[in-house]
């Protein structure tokens, strides 16, 4: 019975089909591309408030190309490469 459950785990922790994990790893690939974030304000009753959130990847910040993050977060999430590189998707383009 341990086995069967060991194998069971294991095969939890297996590669993901191809097309989940590119959609998976498109947002690291953006982030990489360049930061992302929101400014918000707003006027209630109890006066003026706002919110800013930004979020930077480490990838962003070591320069790293989108299309390599992308690449490698398909391949480690799938076990293959990605059928087409990020440069080449519509989503690559903001």
């Amino acid at each position: 019975m341990k086995r069967l459950s060991l194998l069971l785990l294991l095969a939890a922790c297996g590669p993901i089909p191809l097309a989940d994990a590119e959609r998976q790893c498109l947002d690291e690939a953006r982030l990489a591309q360049q930061p992302r974030g929101q400014i918000a304000f707003g006027a209630g009753s109890g006066g003026l408030g706002g919110a800013f959130d930004v979020t930077i990847s480490s990838d962003y910040l070591l320069g790293r190309d989108p299309d390599a993050v992308y690449a490698s977060c398909v391949q480690s999430r799938a076990g293959q490469g990605p059928s087409r590189p990020f440069s080449s998707l519509p989503q690559s383009r903001m």
